[in-house]
């Protein structure tokens, strides 16, 4: 009997400090109990560039005399940079993806969610040789040579997103004001292989560089600025739609021109390049980086056109190529005079232009120098740009995430 009473005193201690714990009962200041657990995050092929300062611009001479990269003191704060650009096979699981989506919609393949809504069927088995899918197909005076080929036209990607600068600093706004529509095409436009460069047989690479496994492990090119920032909504998308109930992320984003300088150093501020030395050679004459050495000796360097992401050793932030092979794209809009105007607090100017704006302000900063670049194009201090609606075979990207928190350290 008496183990008995010491039992239910015992449940009743337990009972009762639970209920204090839920509802504050002693009236401490404690914060809201019910809050998700958070351990932070270390996503796939991503490397974590701590918070910190640099000095951005030139660490040469300014030999176009453009005086468009002064010297300025900046602070950073921490986040993930994919430690290769993305490549072929990585931009096709993208491409794949919107591919099954028209074919599951042409199918009807949709379900009924928890909240009523119709969504796609994801775990119906697509049969791409059922004849209801022809419309995805080229025909009539449109096949070629009796193959059957899928219309690529057809792949574009619709999605939505806040315009934050407005809401910050528009006045009376509402909420429907604030949220932009995007449909974009995302295939690769390989024929940028042909176009750029006149008089030069590139056939090839525009016919496999896509799509070929050769290539697979290449940096995808010919996407235009636009593309890259659906790329980063549909693979934030497919992050969260893993992570389930947990906390959502910031979502993967172009990094900004400072964060791409900030990482391209590799922890060495004023370095010219991302290995940190002042020359394009180690001490045994060989190259470093995928670049046009010389007066355009190509394949001295170990590729001709594209080499691999990683190839190369990589900056002492673990980043390959951030010099040559592709230039990158950045979430910045080009603006000449920007490190006189910008703040030193996580730098960076941003202009969502519309098709019907003026082409100069279509322009976005682009980083890195490419394979057909000369080296002063490779140095982390350069700044160039290209039009946001424009593809080359040799402009490609990599995607950032801000860091939530102070130092990785912490968890």
């Amino acid at each position: 009997m008496k183990n008995t009473s010491i039992s239910l005193f015992g449940l009743f201690l337990v009972v009762l400090l639970v209920s204090s714990c839920s509802r504050s009962e002693d009236g401490q200041l404690i914060g809201a109990l019910d809050r998700p657990a958070w351990n932070g995050i270390n996503p796939y092929g991503m490397v974590y560039i701590p918070s910190g300062t640099l000095h951005i611009g030139q660490s040469d001479q300014d030999v176009f005399m453009t005086h468009v990269q002064k010297t300025k003191s900046i602070s950073i704060q921490g986040f993930f940079l994919d430690d290769t650009e993305i490549t072929n096979n990585e931009y096709r699981q993208f491409v794949n993806w919107v591919r099954d989506s028209i074919a599951h919609t042409v199918m009807g393949d949709y379900i009924v969610d928890d909240f009523g809504n119709e969504i796609l069927d994801w775990e119906y088995d697509i049969d791409y040789n059922d004849e209801t899918l022809d419309e995805m197909y080229y025909e009539g005076d449109m096949a070629f040579d009796g193959k059957r080929e899928l219309d690529t036209r057809q792949y574009k990607y619709k999605y939505q997103w806040i315009d934050w600068q407005r809401a910050a600093h528009g006045k009376d706004v509402v909420r429907t004001q604030l949220i932009e529509d995007e449909e974009v095409g995302i295939y690769p436009d390989t024929l940028c292989w042909i176009r750029d460069f006149s008089y030069s047989y590139n056939e090839p690479y525009a016919r496999n560089y896509f799509w070929h496994p050769a290539f697979d492990d290449y940096p995808v090119v010919g996407v235009n600025w636009k593309q890259t920032k659906a790329f980063c909504h549909w693979r934030s998308k497919l992050w969260n739609s893993f992570k389930g109930d947990e906390p959502n992320t910031e979502e993967f984003r172009l990094p900004t021109e400072s964060e791409w300088e900030y990482a391209a150093r590799g922890g060495h501020d004023l370095a010219p390049y991302p290995w940190g030395g002042y020359y394009v050679r180690n001490a045994k004459g060989c190259l470093l980086a995928n670049f046009k050495p010389g007066r355009g000796n190509y394949p001295e360097d170990g590729g001709l056109y594209t080499v691999k992401a990683d190839a190369y050793f990589p900056n002492d932030y673990g980043l390959y190529c951030m010099s040559g092979n592709v230039a990158e794209w950045t979430e910045t809009a080009y603006v000449e005079n920007a490190y006189q105007s910008q703040h030193d607090l996580n730098p960076d100017i941003k202009y969502d232009a519309k098709d019907d704006d003026p082409d100069v302000y279509k322009r976005k900063v682009i980083r890195g120098g490419s394979w057909k670049d000369i080296s002063y194009f490779l140095q982390t201090g350069t700044r160039h740009w290209e039009f946001q609606d424009t593809t080359k075979s040799y402009i490609g990207f990599r995607c950032a995430l801000t860091f939530l928190g102070r130092s990785i350290n912490d968890f």
